[in-house]
């Protein structure tokens, strides 16, 4: 059983833009990771906007397809912090946690629900 409705994995989204938005400063990461951060919460922001669920906006993604994405990037960032790529060890142990946390906000989530119309 899926215990993240679809509202509330778009809560999470908004909250995991806001932590990639303030990594750099929170975390102090600088140079590229601070960049992939600042990208990161900018594509998220998109992809949760136009995503058709509730907390979304456009609402042409379907939520099974925002679902493979966000599998993709958590795989990606663990990728990148368990083999750094020459970043920080700060920054390395950011991105493995966050992919770690965005892979089990999938696992809980239910990108299968029906999907709501998007809010008005």
């Amino acid at each position: 059983m899926k215990v993240l409705s679809p509202r509330t994995h778009g809560v999470v989204d908004y909250l995991t833009v806001a932590l990639f938005a303030l990594a750099p400063t929170v975390f102090g990461l600088t140079g590229t990771a601070a960049t992939l951060a600042y990208v990161l919460a900018a594509v998220h922001l998109v992809m949760t906007l136009v995503t058709a669920f509730p907390m979304g906006v456009a609402g042409v993604v379907p939520l099974q397809v925002h679902g493979i994405v966000e599998l993709l990037v958590a795989i990606s960032l663990m990728g990148i912090g368990m083999f750094n790529f020459g970043l920080e060890q700060t920054a390395g142990l950011f991105y493995l946690f966050v992919g770690l946390v965005i892979l089990v906000v999938w696992v809980l989530s239910s990108y299968r629900e029906a999907q709501a119309p998007p809010m008005s």
